[in-house]
């Protein structure tokens, strides 16, 4: 079920089981019931979707894990891809200290002899594997500089796992550096966690000027999946205000799923695993669920 909150009617959380008639926000949008997901005949290509937003702590890394582990629960095969030197992808899914692998996607980019079978590892939810990265990954922007078509490095990395995966989701690091662009350029789409904070706001146009860019000049067929509302909290004005700011800037583009501030998730965190698994009845894990619904019945659109 969904609840509203306050004069505004923002929506809580996951819309999967939403009245059509509930809106989201001050343009009063209409909320539709996102139907369950077909089961495939077969797999593959895939959509490449970055997940990406230059702004810190707005929660890329946690939307990247628990989507894709709400894709491989309707069976999707998923490929997640730690693209951040911090590893925060590789020990969100219980991976350890990253600085112990000895290959990882810095290998990928820069040894001709490494492919991404080489590296890819499991993650425990079934149907989800993982291209793992630690600090080494620091040092590939600056190597890459020198490369031919540096901006196009990870695409053809990929190239040959797209024929393996349903939906491959790429996690940024939190800049607008070369392996963004590289993320980019190697993408079909963007999906963009924003915190329904003012200062994530403000940031967002930055992003936006890049993502135009290389639309532009690097890919045009690059396009925005959607923003996604994150951190939300219904008990305070000022988060119900940048929701529908939010929705006021960017209309459709933003996803009738929001995801709620909860401690569940730094706690599913620190166990490493997706909430789905962690507190499968919880928020968080039917939010990413609903979240799951509604991106596979955008991309069905674009297919």
């Amino acid at each position: 079920m969904t609840s509203t909150n306050g004069a505004e009617g923002v929506l809580s959380s996951a819309t999967i089981e939403t009245d059509p008639s509930v809106a989201l926000g001050p343009t009063q949008r209409p909320v539709p019931v996102f139907p369950e997901p077909e089961p495939l005949a077969e797999h593959g290509p895939a959509r490449i979707v970055a997940v990406c937003n230059q702004k810190g702590g707005v929660g890329k890394t946690t939307t990247t894990i628990n989507l894709g582990a709400a894709l491989a629960e309707f069976g999707r095969r998923i490929l997640l891809v730690d693209f951040d030197p911090q590893g925060a992808l590789s020990v969100g899914l219980g991976k350890g200290d990253p600085r112990q692998l000895d290959v990882t996607v810095h290998n990928m980019l820069l040894e001709r002899d490494t492919e991404w079978e080489d590296i890819v590892i499991e993650t425990g939810v079934d149907g989800m594997e993982l291209l793992p990265s630690n600090i080494d990954l620091s040092g590939a922007e600056v190597q890459l500089v020198h490369e031919v078509g540096r901006e196009y490095i990870l695409q053809g990395a990929l190239k040959s796992a797209v024929e393996h995966y349903d939906y491959i989701l790429i996690d940024c690091q939190p800049s607008l550096g070369l392996l963004t662009i590289n993320a980019l350029a190697a993408s079909e789409g963007v999906l963009i966690p924003l915190e329904c904070e003012y200062f994530a706001m403000r940031g967002v146009a930055l992003l936006m000027e890049t993502i135009e860019k290389v639309q532009g000049r690097i890919n045009p067929g690059l396009e925005i999946d959607g923003v996604l509302g994150t951190m939300y909290d219904s008990r305070t004005l000022h988060t119900r205000e940048v929701l529908g700011r939010i929705v006021e800037a960017f209309g459709d583009q933003v996803f009738h799923t929001v995801i709620n501030r909860t401690v569940r998730f730094p706690d599913a965190t620190v166990a490493g695993e997706p909430i789905t698994f962690f507190d499968p009845n919880s928020m968080g894990a039917n939010a990413y669920r609903g979240l799951a619904r509604e991106v596979l019945a955008r991309w069905a659109q674009v297919a």
